[in-house]
């Protein structure tokens, strides 16, 4: 009952979090805290904190650890603590896996269709004011302080676009472009 009880809460998790890990921690908190009781408050910062320190998302992470936590205090082997990260991983990120695919499989269907391009070329210019709006407010006079900082974006900008440099290559560059100019 237990391995249904963390796959439901954690499918339901995943399905009603908008917005990434961290704005699941507090439905995972309060899941896993308050309403199951599954840990203390105390057990769920050091799981956040482990979380924080391990490389991947924090909300699966938080997943997989509390999944092995709630096993565990259970009083199961190690097999089944394991199986219940799993499944706790697994049930946060299924809803957001099923959305996609139903999405895809619906832009595979639909792509011809001249009302749906027509609908995807609107959101062309949304998206690029969207991205123009967060660039605007990302350049102020403290993160983007001086005109070297303007030369090496344009040059990554330059080779992005017009020498169609790899992305990972751009960023590289300009980090050494700016560690070499900067210290």
């Amino acid at each position: 009952m237990i391995f249904f009880e963390l796959f439901y809460t954690f499918f339901f998790i995943g399905m009603f979090t908008i917005g990434g890990g961290y704005a699941m921690l507090t439905l995972i908190q309060h899941q896993v805290v308050t309403v199951h009781g599954w840990i203390t408050a105390e057990a769920f910062t050091d799981i956040i904190a482990i979380s924080q320190m391990t490389p991947g998302p924090i909300g699966i992470n938080s997943a997989t650890y509390i999944g092995y936590s709630v096993i565990q205090a259970m009083g199961y082997g190690q097999a089944a603590c394991i199986a219940g990260s799993m499944l706790a991983t697994t049930a946060v990120v299924l809803p957001s896996f099923l959305i996609t695919y139903w999405i895809c499989r619906l832009y595979v269907k639909l792509r011809q269709n001249p009302v749906f391009s027509a609908v995807l070329q609107s959101f062309k210019p949304m998206v690029i004011g969207l991205l123009a709006a967060a660039t605007i407010v990302l350049i102020t006079p403290t993160t983007f302080p001086d005109y070297i900082s303007w030369i090496i974006f344009a040059a990554a900008f330059a080779l992005t676009m017009w020498a169609k440099a790899s992305p990972i290559l751009t960023i590289v560059l300009a980090g050494i472009a700016g560690y070499l100019i900067y210290t």
